[in-house]
């Protein structure tokens, strides 16, 4: 007995194709967008945690800007010492601040608090050296949340699998903590880690752009006035 054509196994899929195609054509249903980054809520006694290990330098005495200088981003806004902090006001878009340099390539850890006081994006985003090269570690950007390092692989924060998204409270001061070793990079907020990747697994790179000026070691804010302090490093060697 012979079998119809369009009942032979490739005649029933491409057939269930077009009708699937013919039913899609006429439907003006958006697709659904993708799911938001899973926000991971900070309690307030992760915030500031004791600080580990010994071997601690000061990298900002509280009281000046000795060491530190204004990076010269265009429209930058003013940076001054306030009430012990290190206060980087809301500019036209980057203000920042250059730190020490050759302090540190490898093998050593950097920490510091850092807090929004007005805006709505990066507030404390460090960029620091990583061996030869130099990346940030955004904090709080787009829109004010999201985490991550820029750039990894040629990707941006927002965009590359340290990506995650915190909800960060306004005039609320937060501990940022940064390892670095030969072999790993590791980040944390408060008692999160919010980075642990292998280096030899990634190209690691400073987004390009304006941040560049922020290398080899820096802090930065977008359209936001953010505050520093406890500015530390220590040697692991």
């Amino acid at each position: 007995m012979k079998t119809h054509p369009l009942l032979y196994p490739g005649w029933a899929v491409l057939l269930g194709g077009l009708l699937w195609t013919g039913a899609r054509a006429g439907d003006d249903t958006p697709p659904a967008p993708p799911p938001a980054p899973r926000p991971h809520r900070l309690q307030p006694h992760e915030e500031i945690p004791p600080l580990e290990g010994t071997g601690w330098h000061s990298l900002f005495d509280g009281r000046t800007l000795k060491g530190w200088k204004i990076t010269d981003y265009a429209g930058h806004g003013d940076v001054k010492v306030e009430d012990g902090n290190l206060v980087m006001e809301m500019g036209a878009m980057l203000t920042g601040v250059n730190g020490p340099t050759n302090l540190f390539r490898t093998n050593y850890e950097l920490v510091y608090d850092a807090k929004r006081v007005m805006g709505t994006d990066f507030f404390g985003t460090v960029t620091f050296p990583v061996g030869t090269n130099c990346c940030s570690l955004v904090l709080g950007g787009w829109g004010g949340g999201v985490v991550g390092i820029s750039s990894l692989d040629g990707m941006d924060a927002s965009e590359n699998s340290t990506s995650v998204f915190l909800d960060f409270k306004e005039n609320r001061w937060y501990r940022v903590r940064v390892r670095v070793t030969p072999k790993r990079l590791q980040c944390w907020v408060g008692k999160l880690e919010v980075v642990n990747e292998l280096i030899a697994d990634h190209r690691i790179t400073v987004r390009p752009g304006e941040i560049e000026m922020s290398q080899p070691f820096g802090f930065s804010t977008w359209v936001t006035t953010g505050a520093l302090r406890h500015i530390k490093w220590r040697s692991l060697d």
